[in-house]
């Protein structure tokens, strides 16, 4: 954590909201906060990699919901269908095989993705982690879980559409209002309309029998929730998930901000920290070497 902090000490002396050329210069530095180890299998013994359960094939789930057809922006930051040959997106692929290593060793299904206030890039680092998993030909489903402010779905180009509101104030017990992302490969759930009462519609019991049912459906959850401060929803949440990667930006959050973030969250849930937009990197020299297009 020591970099991190550093990183964030001289943010501090700096005025928060900065913003930077390069926004999409994320997760240069992953990961720093370890996470709990996994009790250590006996000596000369390989540990099982983790069995998410019975998850359909791509196929039977295509027939469960319907497709819609992504036109992305310009203006969007998913650098992982934008610039798949970036930096940033090598970052992002760096992230995923973190994440794939952690499930040898612990049940790793539902990652939720906060951070301790808004703005710092949570939701960008949620779609593009995403994307980039579904890429290996996984089953990704990207959940919208800030239902207050979402952001997701103008990102993707798409319209608005129900989403996760529309479905925990609705009646109907079989998940629905999820969606093909045709081109991302991805899944998508979307926030829908936000609802006024946010925290008394995710504490009906609906939310986890969603959860329940889309464990058996797909091999990735990534969730998108709100900012831990000064917020309940995410707290709920990470009882349905499996670990929480927690996302600071350099320039924006401030030393004591990521300090009660971190003290909000239970050690044993804490996948890492990611830290965004980082403006000191010694790497990019290295992949331009070893790009696909160096000569």
């Amino acid at each position: 954590m020591s970099r991190i902090f550093d990183a964030l000490r001289r943010a501090g002396a700096e005025q928060t909201g900065i913003e930077y050329s390069d926004t999409m210069s994320v997760a240069t530095k992953v990961f720093e906060a370890r996470p709990v180890e996994a009790e250590v299998p006996a000596e000369g013994l390989t540990p099982p990699a983790f069995d998410p359960g019975p998850v359909q094939n791509a196929e039977e789930i295509r027939t469960l919901f319907p497709a819609v057809e992504v036109v992305i922006p310009p203006t969007s930051r998913l650098v992982f269908a934008a610039q798949p040959n970036s930096l940033a997106v090598e970052k992002f692929r760096f992230l995923a095989v973190r994440l794939r290593e952690m499930r040898q060793n612990r049940p790793l299904q539902k990652v939720l993705i906060t951070s301790s206030i808004p703005e710092e890039g949570k939701s960008l680092v949620s779609a593009n982690l995403a994307g980039v998993i579904a890429r290996k030909r996984q089953k990704v489903l990207l959940i919208e879980g800030d239902l207050r402010r979402p952001v997701l779905a103008e990102q993707f180009g798409i319209p608005k559409l129900p989403g996760l509101a529309e479905w925990l104030k609705g009646t109907t017990e079989q998940a629905s209002n999820i969606y093909r992302l045709e081109g991302p490969g991805l899944w998508f759930m979307p926030a829908g309309e936000p609802p006024e009462r946010t925290i008394e519609l995710m504490q009906s019991g609906r939310l986890a029998n969603l959860m329940q049912q889309l464990t058996a459906l797909f091999d990735w959850i990534i969730i998108d929730s709100p900012p831990l401060l000064p917020l309940a929803d995410t707290t709920l949440w990470s009882r349905l998930t499996d670990g929480t990667l927690l996302v600071s930006r350099e320039g924006k959050t401030e030393k004591a901000h990521l300090e009660r973030g971190l003290d909000t969250l239970k050690k044993s849930d804490l996948l890492g920290v990611v830290l965004n937009s980082c403006t000191h990197t010694d790497q990019k020299s290295y992949y331009q070497r070893y790009s696909p297009h160096s000569k």
